[in-house]
């Protein structure tokens, strides 16, 4: 497949020289997105460059004018045969974007747009993805943050704390600064979220302390929340990665002892148990910082255990008058 991918490229897929931002398609589609969005876009867009010129172009010197159907098909083919169908699904939709900004740049003709574009997404399994994580699991993950001494120790109790509590995405994690939580009541700002959307989240009382207990360590100098911590248990205000968290969340997993988990199962954990709790769908739906409630609903991991108890407060009512000769 790479060899029929490599077939349909060719040099002229290289912008001949620099392109002004304001006129470069990829560039003014990236300017759409919130900053939290942008990086990982970015990186799709520049894997789908490099695909199509065996790794010589990346997203802002691929001339995406010149795609054709056969390179879109070609991107679609390779992607899903390496990648979940959700994961493939986002990338060739920013692919469809990049090429309908062309298009307003006019820089590209509305028919080979139209075929361009013309790909079907990949089908997508109705088996829900991820899982809830256990109360259980969480303690034991909690746990080996709180018997390490270090400010690593602290900051990543102070992470898991977040997460948990309050429902926020990885991106949205460590984005916040410390001007964006408040002490006294837990209220936590999320800006610029998926969608380019601010919100108010919570934290529940019981992760106050925990949160507190770093920004003790930290100091409370203007920057970002959550930071890095040298080897020397010294630490730097250096904003986390979202790489990073994904680091951290494998290392405590691995002390832990729980596996398959992601910053995302927090989450969903955080919706289920929400819903599960009685909370109604609309108040977890802004919690979650999401657009729909079919979104909040695609999150509930709660199970059948949970749809055996919700039936239990319906009553049949009546009963038999006799038993008409039953001993």
């Amino acid at each position: 497949m790479h060899e029929t991918l490599e077939n349909s490229t060719s040099s002229s897929l290289a912008l001949a020289s620099p392109v002004p931002l304001i006129e470069h398609p990829a560039q003014v589609y990236l300017a759409t997105l919130s900053p939290g969005s942008r990086p990982a876009m970015r990186q799709a867009l520049n894997m789908i460059a490099r695909l199509l010129t065996n790794s010589s172009c990346d997203a802002m010197t691929l001339n995406w004018a010149a795609l054709r159907y056969k390179h879109t098909a070609a991107v679609r083919s390779v992607l899903s045969e390496k990648y979940a169908p959700a994961y493939v699904n986002k990338v060739l939709s920013a692919l469809r974007r990049v090429l309908r900004e062309a298009l307003r740049l006019e820089i590209m003709d509305a028919v080979d747009f139209a075929r361009a574009v013309d790909i079907p997404n990949v089908k997508v399994t109705k088996q829900l993805r991820g899982r809830v994580l256990t109360t259980e699991e969480i303690a034991q993950l909690m746990q080996t943050c709180f018997d390490d001494p270090t400010p690593t120790g602290y900051r990543d109790a102070a992470l898991f704390t977040i997460l948990r509590g309050a429902g926020v995405r990885r991106s949205e994690v460590v984005n916040l600064d410390l001007s964006d939580i408040e002490e006294n009541t837990g209220a936590i700002q999320v800006r610029a979220g998926k969608g380019g959307k601010d919100r108010t989240v919570y934290l529940p009382e019981s992760g106050l302390t925990v949160v507190s207990d770093w920004l003790s360590l930290r100091g409370y100098e203007a920057g970002p929340l959550l930071c890095h911590v040298n080897r020397g248990s010294r630490i730097v205000r250096r904003r986390l990665t979202s790489q990073a968290v994904l680091f951290i969340l494998q290392k405590r997993g691995a002390q832990a002892f729980v596996a398959n988990f992601s910053a995302h199962d927090f989450r969903r954990t955080f919706i289920s148990e929400l819903l599960d709790a009685g909370e109604d769908i609309s108040t977890v739906q802004r919690l979650a910082g999401h657009t729909t409630s079919d979104q909040t609903a695609r999150y509930d991991r709660r199970g059948e255990e949970s749809k055996r108890r919700a039936v239990q407060k319906l009553t049949i009512p009546g009963s038999r008058k006799n038993s008409r000769g039953l001993h």
